[in-house]
């Protein structure tokens, strides 16, 4: 589900609200945090909830499989949906990892717009290959 979002306004109320913990360093590693407690929120679905879980094995690709077919061959082994309570804190993790992206990008003097749509147009003109 894509919706329209104002990327540039995002950025600029980061730029705003950043003022004790200005230094890349203090920046990179609460991204990093971010990222950690956004891996532990969907681990915590599957281990604590239960409202998800991951069902994993070996997949057998077959041998004339195209790599274009390989889309709906592979799964992401996820199983289940996020409850409420689970979705909650995933989202709150996700941005919070978005916040300090931002950060990092007004430090660098870049804009975060501007990224996203040099990777949309990268992706869309590599398509699948993009990733090979």
């Amino acid at each position: 589900m894509i919706k329209e979002f104002p990327y540039d306004e995002f950025q600029n109320t980061v730029s705003e609200l950043l003022v004790c913990n200005k230094s890349i360093l203090d920046i990179l590693a609460k991204f990093q945090e971010s990222n950690a407690r956004l891996n532990r929120a969907i681990v915590k679905s599957v281990t604590g909830c239960g409202c998800t879980r991951i069902d994993a094995s070996k997949k057998e690709i077959p041998k004339d499989a195209a790599f274009s077919d390989l889309k709906d061959i592979l799964e992401s082994h996820l199983k289940g949906e996020l409850c409420e309570s689970c979705r909650d804190t995933v989202e709150q993790s996700i941005g919070s990892t978005l916040f300090y992206i931002a950060a990092i990008c007004n430090l660098l003097e870049l804009n975060l717009c501007d990224i996203i749509g040099k990777e949309q147009k990268h992706l869309k003109i590599l398509g699948l290959y993009n990733l090979a």
